[in-house]
């Protein structure tokens, strides 16, 4: 059974918190990590083999062909779809969780 939760006005939804991001898809804009209140994603570096590196790390600064955004903190996500909403490339997953 899916946790749900209620708006301040009593109206019940279930969030859909965010489980991962499609490397491939995403194109690093950034969009969703300026929404995101929650500290819940990074920007990241793939590298030209594919290795996805912190962008700050000065061993592969050269050899970063492309940012993304990574899901850092995926238990402080609240669900509320923002990141969702203002991604362009729709590279999320996104799903209810479940009650314990």
């Amino acid at each position: 059974m899916p946790i749900t939760a209620t708006t301040r006005g009593g109206t019940e939804y279930t969030p859909e918190f965010l489980m991962e991001i499609d490397v491939e898809k995403c194109i690093g804009c950034g969009r969703c990590y300026k929404v995101c209140a929650r500290d819940v994603l990074t920007l990241k570096g793939v590298t030209d083999e594919d290795m996805i590196v912190d962008v700050d790390d000065e061993e592969y600064e050269d050899d970063i062909e492309r940012k993304v955004m990574v899901v850092a903190d995926a238990d402080d996500c609240i669900g509320c779809g923002a990141c969702a909403r203002v991604c362009p490339s729709a590279c999320q997953t996104h799903a209810p969780a479940e009650a314990a």
